[in-house]
């Protein structure tokens, strides 16, 4: 008993772990979040917070959130900066920058507003926190709704994936932290939907319902995401036995429903263009090359492709650490990469024990869609990797095809041994650690200010919030805490084999008749 008192705790953990990622940087600092927070303050034009601009694709905003980014593309620039800008409210600006012409699908932002409130910081701190409630609270749903053997899946997934960029992202006031959780939490709700029957067998496909709205509705690209990971669901539960085609099929009603919510967001969302003609942003417009343009921007033809073909991967790499957080401008050491980097690995070749005809159809294939996917993208572009393409763009991918890598026959599990556990704990609660204090220092006093101690020579912090380093140690131990006892309770060799034969014992409403085998 003292065991499953445990595991209650790790939602908590959860929820404090990402808050002190949501606190440890300003407002503004996410990608493009002068774009993001326009576009939340403006989904509905209030005429307080919002007003109408000069044309359709203008609006008047709070100066605060137009130049919250004061120090963005400069690493050794504090967040100080933001107090030279009315934080009131007050003080108002035209800007044509906002998703005004519906070049991102609307859901996010709609949902978003309604936090929106008079102190401006007070409201992007609490969007925040809702976006990390509603991570936890799905994945806490879905930890119990599916059945034992699923759970390694949805623990193992999100651990290899989301240290550092995903923290940073999901508590963060971007798009692309929805477009990361709801394509994670789609596909493997409705391998759960398929897979049971009763009433779990709906909550599931409410929870797929809602990751399905999260990502659609937040990125064009990660609908057409959702999209492969419903289709992988499909191949990894159909029956074998023809008798029980006719339930599938209408088991599948509801899936399919949600593909076609998916394209109907593609279709409506303008960014959509992008994935077909490739970005514009950045492309070379036929004009000389700066003399310090790198040389593989001129590249052209089969070279181009093969350059980009090549370096696909370091695409990816940049969700591990290598590429920088925030506006790509706070470089994370080293060892943030190769630890992340190695555990993915690692527990990438233990899933490959439990390797089958379907799932290495389906895993060939999100394999294929992460490569082809951004070089399409850069190949219609005209770009390289490193211009227009960013890793963020690809990290719900990342999530599905971990997904698919770790994913097991109902009845199995991955073997681990005690050893690995500990160092996968220890390695990845390392990175956490080194990636959350560099975040923190770069907008607290810049970079160009060395030293563990983030309480000191504080250049900017939230008002009315424990000191950083607070925030930095609990954080951090919280997170450490968190992987103890989730990878025990899904990892740990005794309690991963019990786990294994536990689905025989569960209420008959929890695994439906036609199981993968």
């Amino acid at each position: 008993m003292r065991k499953l008192k445990w595991i209650y705790l790790a939602p908590l953990l959860a929820v404090i772990s990402l808050f002190a990622w949501a606190l440890a940087s300003p407002m503004g600092a996410g990608p493009d979040d002068d774009f993001h927070l326009v576009s939340t303050w403006c989904a509905v034009v209030d005429g307080t917070n919002c007003e109408p601009g000069v044309s359709a694709d203008t609006r008047i905003v709070p100066e605060a959130i137009l130049e919250s980014p004061c120090f963005a593309g400069e690493p050794n620039q504090s967040a100080a900066c933001q107090e030279d800008f009315d934080l009131t409210g007050t003080a108002m600006e035209l800007t044509d920058r906002g998703n005004f012409v519906g070049s991102y699908p609307p859901v996010y932002y709609w949902v978003m507003h309604a936090f929106v409130g008079n102190d401006i910081v007070a409201s992007v701190v609490i969007m925040r926190l809702a976006n990390v409630l509603l991570f936890v609270g799905l994945t806490t749903a879905l930890f119990w709704l599916l059945p034992i053997a699923r759970r390694q899946t949805l623990i193992l997934m999100w651990t290899i994936t989301t240290v550092p960029l995903g923290m940073f992202l999901i508590a963060s006031n971007n798009p692309s932290g929805w477009a990361i959780v709801g394509v994670g939490t789609t596909w493997l709700a409705v391998l759960g939907y398929l897979e049971t029957t009763g009433w779990r067998r709906w909550v599931l496909g409410g929870i797929a319902a809602v990751g399905t709205l999260m990502a659609a509705g937040s990125r064009g690209d990660a609908a057409i995401y959702v999209v492969l990971g419903i289709g992988a669901a499909f191949v990894l539960a159909f029956p074998r036995a023809k008798e029980n085609w006719s339930k599938f099929a209408r088991d599948a009603i509801l899936p399919v429903a949600l593909v076609a919510i998916c394209f109907l967001f593609f279709a409506l969302s303008s960014q959509s263009s992008s994935g077909v003609s490739g970005f514009t942003s950045g492309a070379p417009t036929g004009g000389p090359l700066p003399e310090d343009a790198d040389p593989a921007e001129r590249l052209e033809g089969f070279g181009r492709f093969a350059y980009n073909f090549l370096n696909i991967p370091f695409l990816w790499a940049g969700n591990f650490g290598e590429w920088g957080l925030g506006w790509l401008d706070t470089p994370t050491p080293s060892i943030v990469t190769f630890s992340t980097m190695a555990c993915f690995m690692a527990i990438g070749f233990v899933a490959l024990s439990r390797l089958w005809g379907r799932k290495l159809f389906v895993v060939a294939g999100a394999g294929f869609a992460l490569w082809a996917v951004p070089l399409y993208v850069l190949t219609q572009g005209g770009q390289i990797v490193g211009v227009a393409v960013q890793p963020r763009y690809v990290l719900p991918l990342i999530v599905l095809f971990a997904g698919l890598l770790v994913v097991t026959r109902v009845g199995e599990t991955l073997s681990f041994s005690r050893l690995q556990v500990i160092l996968v704990v220890a390695t990845l609660s390392v990175a956490n650690l080194v990636a959350l204090h560099v975040n923190m220092r770069r907008y607290i006093k810049g970079m160009d200010h060395p030293g563990s101690n983030l309480d000191l020579g504080i250049e900017w912090w939230w008002d009315g919030v424990p000191s950083p380093m607070f925030v930095f140690v609990v954080g951090a131990v919280a997170y450490a805490g968190l992987l103890a006892i989730v990878l025990r309770a899904v990892a740990w060799p005794s309690l991963a084999v019990a786990s294994a034969s536990a689905h025989l014992d569960q209420p008959t409403d929890t695994l439906a008749a036609p199981t993968i085998r």
